[in-house]
């Protein structure tokens, strides 16, 4: 029988090359792309097939070989139960958002970037498979560049949009800086281990000075990745600026990638200290709590949904800080439900993000715009996207029977029980329990505004009045991770068994003391209460549908206050709605209000608008930019193309290096000495 680690290799292959044929196939028609899709499809289910045999079965399967680069090791490929716990995402979503482009990227549309597009997916997908089946540094950065530069490329896909070139630039900037900062993470470790191998430190290779810098380190190279506070200012700009499939990648599983590098490299390190556990605590809390904050103060649909999935980071964030207390204090059932609660969220936000980016596709492919108070009433023109879309919005807010509540009942279980046991000190970390109740409450408002703005109501425009359904190729993908939502939620009890295996591979230490997932968390109730509340709520809608078509429905205006005539003007709109808590949280939103000034008895014609900026980027990191920029410009001043003038520089940095270098001690006790 076929190893398992062989048939992700194959698919690794498969998908890494799928775009090549395309690029001699004739852009005008669809074939290449076609091909592509089949090819990512076929690759995608070999590495289904191979991941889920790994999670069901466990075990762990390697491959060497042969390294003449530096180093003492060979190059080595291994999968066990935490890589295979990330893989699936990486193959579904890889799979569906390219079946997903067939309808919403056309490559007879879209001629002069469809070929580009198909071939920079498959690399992109591919570069996630090769890191995670590394175990030697070279193979890590090797797959984190091709992921890296592959999505710049999928990002500038439309590179005649100014915006969009300067998403695509920032995040590649931000992804290098935390490239540089993996380069020299790999090099403390290599300077401890000897090695370029990916493996558990002993405790005599590991001081204290040598874990603070990895982890410190490490939060900041893979934290740019996942987009945490305050490493998030690429990511709002990135996922808004995207293709739609492009977006469900990255917010699905690209992000990720940073979350595994977290969850792999802290589980390396011996004796946590108890700083660690604490510091992520709070991290993932701001994150969490301001992630979503932002998103209630957005009027793009699709940089609203990138902030929630900053939200959606914090919260897995909260979940691995948990786990690190739980190591540094010997407590394996705050490691067990902190970290299987964090590895569940990835899971659960791969399903929901991506359907909730894919059905913001839909929108913008029926009406062209991502503004949401230029939308509304699209439910009556798509029925399939409002409903798989709300889905996705129950799903994200946590709430019963969908599967975005499991994962977080079980980071409260954790966060709860670790409020009440806690030694002293460490009771602090029991403001993150509220921290997670307020954030789950701020979502359910921020898709309440969403989904009562763009899909209830009547149309704001004529876009959205002449909107049309999606075709079967962008729907049939977003049925499948709805469907995802629905059975994680009602049956989580099947995976905690998977949950064991990464839990064990993360900390084999104490997989035979520590308990499974199972033991401390009623999953088999859960459950039930999702099957009950799902066949509640159907009977209800079944109730109230006999009801109205019984009674018949009467046409009467709702609230007319004098309007004989109303319009969709009059109707409230998505910022008027979320008004009152914008102006609650005004000390750290700073929205920005552009009013009309009424001066004349007839007035010209104005606009209002209300804008939430961001604060890292556009409060730091861009002013403090031009800032830098200003003074750049005035060192031009020293480049007057004069000869004098280089060799006298030449000569003033010899001196100066002459003054670094010279042992001045010695010479003076020379000059001294009669």
């Amino acid at each position: 029988m076929t190893s398992p680690l062989s048939l992700i290799l194959a698919a690794l292959a498969l998908i890494g090359l799928s775009g090549v044929p395309g690029l001699c196939l004739d852009r005008q028609r669809p074939a290449g792309q076609r091909l592509a899709v089949l090819t990512v499809v076929v690759g995608a289910l070999l590495g289904l097939c191979g991941a889920l045999r790994v999670l069901i079965a466990g075990g762990e399967y390697t491959r060497v070989l042969a390294w003449v680069g530096p180093g003492t090791t060979d190059l080595r490929l291994g999968v066990d139960g935490l890589s295979a716990f990330f893989l699936v995402p990486v193959f579904l979503v890889g799979a569906l958002g390219a079946v997903y482009g067939l309808g919403y990227w056309r490559q007879a549309r879209h001629q002069s970037n469809g070929r580009k597009l198909s071939l920079f997916w498959g690399i992109t997908v591919a570069g996630m498979v090769l890191l995670i089946l590394a175990r030697h540094a070279f193979l890590f950065l090797l797959g984190w560049e091709l992921m890296a530069l592959g999505a710049f490329f999928l990002l500038s896909t439309e590179e005649q949009r100014a915006d969009c070139r300067a998403s695509a630039w920032l995040y590649l900037i931000a992804t290098h800086v935390g490239s540089l900062a993996l380069f020299a993470l790999f090099a403390l470790l290599h300077r401890a281990t000897g090695s370029f191998e990916i493996r558990i430190l002993a405790s005599s290779e590991a001081s204290a000075g040598l874990g603070w810098a990895v982890f410190l380190l490490a939060v900041l190279g893979f934290g740019l990745k996942a987009g945490v506070i305050p490493l998030h200012f690429w990511l709002p700009s990135a996922h808004a600026n995207a293709p739609s499939h492009v977006s469900a990648l990255m917010s699905g599983v690209l992000i990720k990638m940073g979350i595994y590098g977290l969850v792999r490299f802290l589980g390396l390190l011996p004796e946590p200290p108890l700083e660690w556990g604490g510091l992520l605590l709070l991290a993932g809390a701001t994150s969490a709590v301001l992630g979503i904050l932002f998103a209630i103060g957005q009027h793009d649909l699709k940089r609203l949904l990138a902030y929630c999935s900053v939200e959606n980071i914090g919260i897995i964030v909260m979940g691995l800080g948990l786990a690190l207390l739980g190591r540094s204090l010997g407590r394996p059932t705050w490691v067990v439900l902190g970290l299987a609660g964090a590895l569940l969220h990835v899971w659960n936000h791969c399903l929901f993000k991506a359907l909730l980016f894919l059905g913001a596709g839909s929108i913008v492919h029926a009406t062209h715009t991502r503004q949401i108070d230029r939308l509304g009433g699209l439910a009556r023109h798509m029925p399939w996207t409002a409903t798989l879309f709300g889905v996705g919005a129950v799903a994200i807010c946590g709430l019963p029977p969908l599967n975005g509540f499991v994962s977080e009942f079980l980071l409260y279980l954790g966060l709860l029980g670790a409020a009440q046991s806690a030694p002293g000190a460490v009771r602090a970390a029991a403001f993150a329990a509220p921290t997670l109740a307020l954030s789950g409450a701020l979502a359910l408002a921020c898709f309440v505004k969403v989904y009562g703005a763009v899909f209830l109501g009547t149309a704001r425009s004529a876009a959205a009045e002449h909107a049309h359904e999606a075709p079967p190729t962008m729907t049939i993908p977003m049925g499948v991770l709805a469907t995802g939502c629905a059975l994680v939620g009602l049956a989580p009890f099947l995976l905690a068994p998977m949950l064991d295996r990464a839990l064990a591979n993360w900390l084999p230490s104490t997989a035979g003391t520590a308990p499974s997932v199972a033991q401390v968390a009623a999953l088999q109730s859960i459950g039930l209460l999702a099957a009950a509340l799902l066949v509640l709520g159907l009977a209800l809608g079944v109730i109230l549908r006999g009801r109205l078509r019984r009674g018949g429905a009467t046409a009467a205006s709702t609230w007319g206050c004098g309007y004989l005539a109303p319009s969709p003007r009059i109707q409230y709109t998505a910022s008027s709605f979320v008004q009152m808590l914008v102006e609650l949280f005004s000390g750290v939103l700073r929205s920005q209000t552009r009013a009309p000034a009424v001066r004349d008895v007839f007035p010209a014609p104005a606009s209002f608008s209300t804008q939430v900026a961001d604060p890292v980027l556009d409060g730091q990191i861009l002013p403090w930019s031009r800032w830098l920029g200003r003074g750049f410009v005035r060192l031009r001043l020293i480049q007057g193309g004069v000869t004098q003038h280089y060799l006298l520089y030449i000569l003033v940095t010899v001196i100066v290096l002459l003054g670094w270098t010279m042992p001045w001690g010695r010479l003076l006790a020379q000059l001294h000495t009669p």
